[in-house]
C-alpha cells in the first residue's frame, strides 16, 4: 500500500494539469476563431491586415455616380424640408396684386394717371 499511496498525489496532479491544459487549449481555439471572424468582417469593409501593416482599399466612385448620389441627397432634403415660420426678407410671397408683381410693404403701386 505504500507504493500505491505515493502514486495517488501524482495521479491527482496529472488530472489537474490535464484540466488546465484542456481549458488553455479551448481558449487558444476560441481566440483564433475570434481573430478569423474579425479579419473577415474587416475585409468586407475593404480593410486588410498584411505583414507591412494595415491597408485600406478605397472603392472607386465614378463622376456620374457621384453626381447622381449628390443630386439624390439634395432633392430628398429639399422635398422633406418644411419651414413653417419662414418669412422671406427678399420678397413678399403672401400679397400679390392683380398685376402679378409682388407688392412692397408701405409703397403704393404706380398707376398711369399718377405723376412720376
Amino acid at each position: 500500500m505504500g507504493a500505491l499511496g505515493n502514486l495517488i498525489p501524482l495521479v491527482i496532479l496529472a488530472i489537474v494539469v490535464g484540466g488546465f491544459a484542456y481549458v488553455g487549449y479551448q481558449m487558444y481555439i476560441f481566440a483564433n476563431d475570434l481573430t478569423d471572424r474579425g479579419v473577415r468582417k474587416l475585409e468586407k469593409k475593404n480593410i486588410a491586415f498584411t505583414k507591412d501593416g494595415v491597408k485600406v482599399h478605397v472603392k472607386e466612385l465614378g463622376a456620374e455616380e457621384y453626381e447622381s448620389r449628390t443630386q439624390n441627397v439634395l432633392v430628398n432634403t429639399w422635398n422633406n424640408a418644411s419651414f413653417p415660420a419662414y418669412k422671406s426678407r427678399l420678397w413678399n410671397t403672401m400679397a400679390t396684386p392683380a398685376g402679378g408683381a409682388p407688392a412692397k410693404e408701405g409703397v403704393k403701386p404706380r398707376t398711369p394717371s399718377t405723376p412720376h
